[in-house]
Order: structure tokens, then sequence, then C-alpha cells
């Protein structure tokens, strides 16, 4: 797959390194530990690209700040359950009331421009263009059924349609595009980044030991909507893997947290840590044989 990135006939310099961040909800925060591996290293990575949790995550580090920051405000944003909960009733566009009356209504619905406004650093800008680093969001178009990689312009709204998770995040136009969730066509962007470095590093949090945070139970509605949308991930990806990988795969060991688990960032970061030690070491390893 070309990338919305690529020069045609471009070698990528030696030893260049990028970075696919992956769709996976609250479980994609496993990606600050992998963002803190590049910088304790002193490496940075030529372009990124993310879909969903891994987009917005992966902005934020384009835009210039260090892992150390997109942590600390993580940490700040997840202090108080009751300041987290009223920001996202911010986001919040549906209303109660339009579940009743129609029957379509979704009450919980959640604008994606206006979470990111709410919950990304300041320090994002308005458009890919004032990034520190190339950054690929990576959505899908619900109009003509595929991906759709976003690279120029503005980048909220790119973000905001790479996260738009059907029934829980509104989707997005931009031009004759109406922008849903990239899990559903590319939920591990590295395709993105082989004709633009010569390593590719992808950070897989839905594909691994299966998913121990679900009991094995007859899941609620809106549960087994979101763990169908995660199954079909999981096989997209693997698929993929099968037909060309990325030269370093990460999996955090994130399987006994849920999508919505957000509150968990802690216990997150922490099982985040193992995954960042064992990434440093493997940079270390392949930039040494190619040096």
């Amino acid at each position: 797959m070309s990338s919305a990135l690529s020069e045609t006939g471009a070698n990528p310099p030696p030893g260049s390194i990028a970075l696919a961040l992956g769709a996976g909800g609250a479980r994609g925060l496993a990606h600050i530990g992998v963002l803190e591996a590049f910088d304790e290293l002193g490496v940075r990575p030529v372009a990124i690209a993310g879909t969903s949790m891994g987009a917005i995550v992966g902005a934020a580090y384009a835009a210039g700040l260090s892992a150390r920051d997109i942590r600390a405000h993580a940490l700040s944003l997840m202090r108080k359950r009751s300041e987290a909960m009223a920001r996202l009733l911010k986001a919040r566009i549906g209303r109660f009331a339009r579940m009743f009356s129609d029957g379509l209504g979704n009450p919980m619905l959640i604008d994606g421009e206006m979470f990111l406004d709410l919950f990304w650093p300041e320090a994002v800008p308005d458009r890919f263009e004032e990034l520190t680093l190339p950054f690929i969001a990576v959505a899908t178009d619900f109009v003509s059924r595929r991906e759709a990689a976003l690279a120029s312009g503005p980048l909220a709204p790119a973000v905001a349609g790479s996260m738009a998770i059907p029934g829980l995040v509104k989707p997005v136009e931009i031009g004759p595009m109406i922008l849903i969730d990239g899990g559903a066509t590319n939920p591990l962007p590295y395709d993105h980044l082989l004709d633009i470095a010569d390593i590719v590093v992808a950070c897989d949090v839905m594909t691994g030991g299966g998913d121990a945070g679900y009991a094995a139970r007859s899941p609620r509605p809106f549960a087994a909507v979101l763990g169908a949308a995660q199954i079909m991930q999981v096989a997209i990806t693997q698929q993929k893997l099968k037909t060309r990988a990325p030269d370093l795969l990460i999996r955090p060991a994130v399987e006994a947290f849920r999508a919505l688990d957000f509150f968990k960032l802690g216990q997150i970061l922490q099982v985040a840590e193992a995954a960042k030690d064992e990434l440093k070491r493997d940079i270390e390893r392949i930039l040494r044989r190619r040096s």
C-alpha cells in the first residue's frame, strides 16, 4: 500500500525509524510507554502513523510533546474521576429525549472534535503542517467503504474521524468523506511507513493472549458491539502480519483491560513498563546490526 507520506523512488535513510500506533481504546494508553522508550534512547521517529487511540497519542507526540509530558497530562486528566467525567459530558451531543422520541438517538454520543479540544494538550496544533513530525491519521470512509489516510489539512477532524467508533463517537465529514473508526479497515497502520523508514516499529494493543478483560459470560449489548469490533480488528491485523510484518512488533500485556478502562491509566502504564524495556533492547540491537 502506498503511503500518504511516501515519495516515489525515495530510499529511506539507513537506520531511520518510523512508528505505528494501533487502535485499542484505553489499552492504547500503553503507547505512552513505547514513546518513552524512544525518548530514553534519544531516537526520534522520522514519521508516525496512528489509528484511533494510536492517532490521539501519536498526534500529541508528533506535535513535539515528550512522552513524559504526555504521561503527566494523561495522569492529570484521570486523577479526579468527577472532573474527567465533567469534560466528557461537555463533549456529549446526544440527548436522552431523542432516544425516546425517535428511537435512534444515542444519549451518550460524543463529538470527537470537542472531545479532543477538551482532552488534548494545548500544544497540539490545528493543522498537520504545524506538527514537528510527519504524521498519518488512519480512518475509514463510510461512503466509499475504504480506508482513509490523512496527512495534511486540519488535524482535529482527521483524528476525530479516526476515533469515531460507531454508536459512541459521531462520524466526521471531510469533503466527500464521512469518517468513522480507522480500526474498521486498518487497526495497525504500519504499512503506511514501510517506504518511509529503514526500520518500522508497530505497537499492537489488540492482538495477543485473548481478552482477560471480559468474563466468560454473555456480554451486555454495548459490550457485544464493542467486542465484535475488536474481534474484527484482531482478524485484520493477523492477516496483515501474514503478508508483511513490521521490523519490530511490540505487544504490551494489556489483555486484562477493557477498551473503556481509562481510569485504570496508572495500571496500564505500569504494565507498559515491561514492553518499554523490551522495545529499548530491540531497537538498540537492530540499530547495532544495521550500523
